[in-house]
């Protein structure tokens, strides 16, 4: 068993099974949703969501994601048959805009990324943990692949989610606070404090 922790913790997860061999070398993307789908099966374990809710995703694109690219007993885990799509409000509508204006070009992974992203980023916590993942850097990786161009506009190392609803604040011609530079602003910690804490994923 591969000890990536998005799939260490996606197998902890769910009840024994055929989980095939997967080295260190396993593809980034599958990783990445490995960890999401273990922060989704979280909150479906919980009563907090249902897969389609904590994902973003429609329920064909979860079935499509669970049959290529995860072991065949793991897509009865978040009970597809039960739950129906849901409607992206407006704050989550100008997220997805956001980062499909920056997808790469004809990449349908950019495009299932920037729905999880979207999704995930409604969340109170660091966005890097409610994406189930290892640390900031892991995230930053993410948007570097998916969404380079609004990736590298983030000159100062601003928070993704402060970043993020700042192009949006600059997108309608608004500004999300009035000090002249960021250095002269009292809630300058919120935007660029290191964004630590805990892997919500239980390390061995």
């Amino acid at each position: 068993m591969s000890d990536r922790p998005g799939w260490r913790q996606l197998s902890e997860l769910l009840a024994p099974g055929p989980w095939p061999p997967v080295d260190l070398k396993m593809d980034f993307d599958q990783y990445v949703l490995a960890c999401v789908l273990s922060r989704a099966l979280e909150e479906i374990d919980a009563g907090e969501a249902t897969a389609t809710e904590a994902t973003g995703l429609s329920q064909v694109e979860l079935r499509d994601i669970l049959n290529r690219s995860f072991p065949a007993p793991t897509i009865h885990a978040f009970c597809l048959e039960d739950v129906r799509d849901v409607e992206p409000g407006i704050e989550e509508e100008l997220l997805r805009g956001l980062l499909l204006a920056h997808a790469r070009p004809g990449a349908s992974a950019s495009v299932r990324f920037a729905k999880i992203i979207a999704r995930r980023a409604l969340r109170h916590d660091h966005l890097w943990r409610e994406l189930g993942l290892f640390d900031r850097v892991e995230l930053s990786r993410l948007l570097s692949t998916h969404f380079p161009a609004l990736a590298a506009g983030n000159t100062d190392n601003m928070r993704w989610k402060r970043y993020f609803y700042r192009k949006l604040c600059e997108a309608e011609g608004f500004s999300l606070c009035t000090a002249a530079a960021c250095q002269e602003c009292k809630e300058m910690e919120n935007c660029f404090a290191p964004e630590e804490g805990k892997s919500v994923r239980v390390e061995p």
